[in-house]
């Protein structure tokens, strides 16, 4: 039996809630590891100013984003069935190809080790866009890409008030614009069912896991890796974090 588009809906942009608050609460699911809670500590004077851990943590998951919603905008370019979803397909990965050459510059500037794979959560995203087909795939897309795209608003809109470091705050407006883009071609689709998931809506369904959930990696299975935007040479796995004051 099929499921309903906003039963469908709830689902999926439940858990994309559950999970995107958990990333920006817990950064090791994107990479980021030995976190300390002390988010304006500074952990490294720059030429562009000091880099807290927060500054750091922004940078790591702006990057992040990219591993998985570039993979998304491919899926939605190829297997969208209306124009406005591989529209939204394509300002998803004009994005993040923009954004990704930002992190990786300043990266590189500020001495930060950045993920070159998407974490399990965000892996289970692309996987469940990707067993999608046809009205289903289109839903679920704009669905968990609008509430995560929504859901990062806050995040920089601390870093660009609180950053003293010139090059965050640059990424903090470039990333800015990107999200508010890709929310708008989202809402474009007419896809997105704001009384059902958006606000209402902040765990999955019990049977979330027997439906939809992708079921997470067990040991001695092999490791989904979301490749990088094209034309991309990630950073040196060995490149080390910033020097701790």
């Amino acid at each position: 039996m099929g499921i309903s588009r906003n039963a469908a809906g709830t689902l999926f942009v439940g858990g994309a809630l559950m999970l995107t608050l958990s990333a920006l609460a817990y950064p090791s699911m994107l990479g980021i590891q030995n976190t300390s809670s002390s988010p304006s500590r500074v952990i490294a004077n720059t030429e562009s100013g000091p880099l807290t851990e927060a500054d750091r943590d922004f940078v790591v998951k702006v990057r992040a984003a990219g591993l998985w919603e570039f993979p998304a905008g491919e899926l939605a370019v190829k297997k969208g069935t209306i124009a406005s979803v591989r529209t939204a397909g394509q300002h998803l990965i004009n994005g993040h190809v923009n954004l990704d050459k930002s992190c990786l510059k300043i990266a590189q500037q500020l001495n930060i080790t950045l993920p070159n794979q998407a974490s399990p959560q965000q892996q289970g995203f692309v996987a469940t866009l990707t067993s999608d087909s046809g009205k289903q795939f289109d839903s679920d897309l704009a669905n968990i890409l609008r509430v995560t795209h929504g859901q990062i608003f806050p995040a920089i809109a601390n870093i660009r008030a609180t950053t003293k470091n010139t090059l965050v705050r640059q990424l903090a407006d470039q990333a800015n614009d990107t999200v508010l883009d890709h929310i708008t071609v989202m809402e474009q689709t007419g896809l997105v069912d704001f009384d059902s998931v958006l606000f209402q809506e902040t765990t999955p369904p019990k049977d979330a896991k027997s439906n939809h959930t992708p079921p997470a990696p067990q040991p001695g299975e092999p490791t989904v890796v979301l490749s990088p935007p094209a034309g991309f040479t990630p950073p040196p796995a060995t490149t080390p974090s910033p020097t701790v004051g």
